[in-house]
């Protein structure tokens, strides 16, 4: 579904990523790890299209979206989310979900005067998607909660909750784990793996959490100083040398 050809990047004299090429089957939960600074951020901000690679190529199901902005790829069906959650404090989590959906009749003025029955009908609509969503994370009872008064981990449950407010099926979970309790970790596990295995989505995943890791991700791409050092299942990538001196050092190794 995404396609990574030979992508690299420069920031002035630091060569963040080298060379870069990897795929994210259709349908499958890709892992992408590696120690802190191996360009993985980097790699998911020029496939998200926060900034465009200096050569090669990105491509979403054959189309070629290299350099396309985040906005176009929204629409495209290509959606991220981030280390640290980016909701709106000052409304409910209901609200910061009713947000989402491109192209709300309500966002035109002459919509609300002109076909005001329109508005209300679609407001329904996304309302009860809304609920849908929060109750297929089993978050429900926080609907009217205003978003800034969540834990860590009820606000990754809210960031994955708006991916399923688009259409959406290739979906970048930039460290889902991070900052997040254990018992609510197993619920975000198991919604990502519901996702995958009943709708359909198409994960990639950045995380240092390598229990995470192991229990849903298929195959796990190891990143090292800006280039690609492993791949494989779990297993193999744990068993690897290069993998073990990478992030324990060489006497590990």
């Amino acid at each position: 579904m995404i396609e990574v050809d030979g992508i690299s990047k420069a920031f002035g004299g630091l060569q963040a990523v080298r060379d870069v090429s990897f795929t994210v089957e259709k349908g499958g939960i890709t892992g992408l790890i590696g120690p802190n600074g191996a360009g993985k951020t980097t790699v998911f901000n020029m496939i998200a299209g926060a900034f465009a690679p200096d050569t090669g190529t990105i491509r979403l199901n054959g189309e070629n979206i290299t350099g396309l902005p985040t906005h176009q790829l929204f629409h495209k069906g290509l959606v991220r989310t981030f280390q640290i959650p980016h909701e709106f404090s000052r409304m409910s989590v209901r609200e910061n979900l009713m947000l989402v959906p491109a192209k709300q009749s309500g966002e035109r003025l002459l919509e609300n005067w002109l076909r005001w029955w329109r508005v209300i009908r679609e407001d329904r609509q996304i309302l009860k998607k809304a609920d849908e969503v929060l109750d297929f994370l089993e978050i429900g009872h926080l609907r009217n909660e205003l978003a800034g008064n969540l834990s860590g981990g009820q606000k990754k449950l809210l960031d994955l909750g708006r991916t399923m407010m688009t259409d959406a099926r290739a979906v970048l979970l930039d460290e889902p784990g991070a900052g997040v309790n254990r018992t609510l970790l197993g619920k975000l596990t198991e919604a990502i793996q519901r996702l995958n295995k009943e709708h359909g989505y198409t994960f990639c995943v950045i995380e240092h959490d390598m229990d995470l890791i192991a229990r849903l991700c298929d195959p796990v791409i190891v990143m090292a100083n800006g280039e690609i050092l492993a791949s494989g299942d779990i297993d193999s990538v744990r068993d690897n040398p290069d993998v073990r001196e990478a992030y324990l050092g060489s006497g590990a190794a």
